[in-house]
């Protein structure tokens, strides 16, 4: 089994000020856990490159895409919403991001890989096809799976993304698109407040009270996403890994635990290997509490290595 692990140092560049929660110290903490555990040694390293505008306009509008070269500051920061703020250095990190997800999808496709996982920030599920919001500026996922359309002739994604939010800007991008399939879970009511209750063929949401479990998280995830998958049979598993839902995260009120995480993880690898011969690509989008982000990304690391949750 090869795991890539896709990141880029100027991911760290990409700042919204010295207190906000989407901070370098997130890739800090996944880095030296998994540096720590050796898990790292396990995996095919490597930089991510920047997107296209090209690729970019697949998902996104080019006046969105203008618009947020236009509002880059050269210096201090650019506020767009209260929770998202642009640096000087935000465009390059967010290209870097989406374009770790498009190299993600070009290894699994060119078989260089079973799995990947970009290890990326800003995260990217909140934005939409024309707006910035959540702490997002392109939508990783989409990205790749637009590209994944376009260079691959893929007919049939699923994105699974399990976080404390509802990834909004998927949805908005591939509502009624019969050619993606999105199953998310998510804690409402709860930010963003948008998308949570539309009724699309292809959009299966996952609503999760304040204080559920991951009991009632397996039981949901079972109950919805699995007969979904099976009648769709993706030809690629995007995940959209979101690790604030962790008990122990300040972000929202579930209560995930680690175990939970890798038990997602593998449920989303069986998929990909019966109907996408094993091509998965997961990448990073909430996760506040730094422990608990590091410990949660190491035990989705090894669902993807196929290494016991023990190990080492």
């Amino acid at each position: 089994m090869i795991t890539a692990y896709i990141t880029h140092p100027h991911c760290m560049r990409h700042l919204m000020g010295p207190t906000h929660p989407e901070s370098p110290k997130r890739l800090e903490a996944i880095r030296a856990r998994l540096a720590l555990t050796g898990i790292l040694t396990h995996t095919m390293q490597s930089d991510a490159p920047p997107v296209t505008r090209e690729t970019l306009a697949l998902a996104h509008s080019l006046q969105y895409l203008d618009a947020l070269e236009a509002h880059a500051p050269t210096q201090g920061l650019h506020e767009l919403d209260g929770d998202t703020h642009m640096g000087q250095g935000t465009l390059t990190a967010a290209r870097l991001a989406a374009g770790a997800v498009v190299r993600g999808v070009d290894q699994v496709f060119r078989h260089q890989a079973d799995n990947v996982f970009c290890a990326v920030r800003p995260p990217g599920h909140h934005a939409e096809r024309g707006t910035a919001m959540g702490f997002c500026f392109y939508n990783n996922i989409a990205v790749g799976l637009a590209h994944a359309r376009q260079r691959h002739g893929v007919e049939r994604v699923a994105v699974l993304d399990f976080d404390v939010h509802q990834g909004n800007g998927t949805v908005d991008i591939f509502k009624n698109d019969p050619g993606v399939l999105i199953c998310s879970s998510f804690q409402s009511p709860f930010y963003p407040w948008r998308y949570q209750q539309g009724q699309w063929d292809n959009v299966l949401n996952t609503p999760l009270s304040a204080g559920a479990d991951g009991h009632e998280f397996r039981r949901r995830v079972e109950a919805q996403w699995l007969p979904a998958l099976q009648a769709f049979k993706p030809q690629l598993v995007l995940l959209s890994a979101g690790f604030d839902a962790h008990r122990d995260d300040p972000m929202g009120g579930l209560n995930l635990l680690e175990d939970d995480y890798y038990w997602v993880t593998q449920l989303a690898l069986d998929i990909a290997r019966v109907y996408a011969e094993g091509r998965l690509v997961s990448a990073l989008e909430g996760g506040y509490h730094l422990d608990s982000l590091a410990t949660s990304v190491e035990a989705h690391l090894k669902a993807l290595l196929g290494l016991p949750l023990g190990h080492p």
